[in-house]
């Protein structure tokens, strides 16, 4: 998980964007006025991971107003215009997260987040890959041991949604921020065929005013 800083202006964000890639990106220039996939990756800090790359954009460009937002988007070649159509991300509030969030999807979420320190105070269970020769059986392991798991509500309702990053990652302040990730499935009990909940799992976080 990472926290984001965005960017404040549209010529920063082009300025920052169009770069040329990495030296074995022979088909992508700076200052081309065309953004490509090698070049996004290149300033999230990512690989071949389109859906994630995406979602690092969002963020980074979440305080633009609409029209620099536009603009920005404008800069991008074909490919890297259908990625950014494909994984766009839901903007929900947390009290909307689990009725409306669409699993495997990315969504940004605006709230308060409070960790739930016990685990005697939260029952949830995720789906982990095992490899046994050449099967991968699926095993439910409680959500706790392998995240550092939050509340998030926001300022409109009581309501909480869970929020979940990698056990050593930063741990997130107690104030209203934006949280971006994948929305995944959680089992209420290890024998559950499906998961009768929704978590998002955190990849980027930024600080609001």
């Amino acid at each position: 998980m990472k926290q984001i800083e965005p960017y404040t202006n549209v010529d920063e964000a082009i300025l920052s964007l169009d770069n040329g890639g990495r030296f074995y990106n022979l088909f992508s220039s700076a200052d081309d006025g065309i953004i490509t996939q090698s070049e996004l990756s290149k300033v999230g800090g990512l690989f071949n991971n389109r859906q994630k790359t995406i979602l690092f954009f969002e963020v980074a460009i979440s305080n633009l107003d609409s029209a620099a937002k536009v603009e920005v988007l404008s800069k991008f070649d074909r490919s890297l215009e259908s990625s950014y159509h494909k994984y766009k991300a839901q903007e929900l509030l947390a009290s909307e997260a689990n009725g409306i969030g669409i699993v495997s999807s990315n969504a940004i979420i605006t709230g308060i987040p409070k960790m739930i320190e016990s685990k005697s105070d939260f029952k949830g269970y995720i789906l982990i890959p095992m490899l046994a020769g050449k099967v991968t059986t699926f095993i439910p392991v409680p959500i706790i041991d392998r995240y550092d798991v939050y509340e998030i509500r926001d300022e409109k309702s009581s309501d909480t949604f869970l929020i979940a990053h990698a056990k050593g990652s930063e741990k997130l302040p107690e104030r209203k921020i934006k949280v971006a990730g994948v929305l995944k499935e959680l089992k209420s009990k290890k024998d559950e065929d499906k998961g009768s909940k929704k978590f998002l799992e955190v990849n980027y976080f930024l600080n609001l005013p």
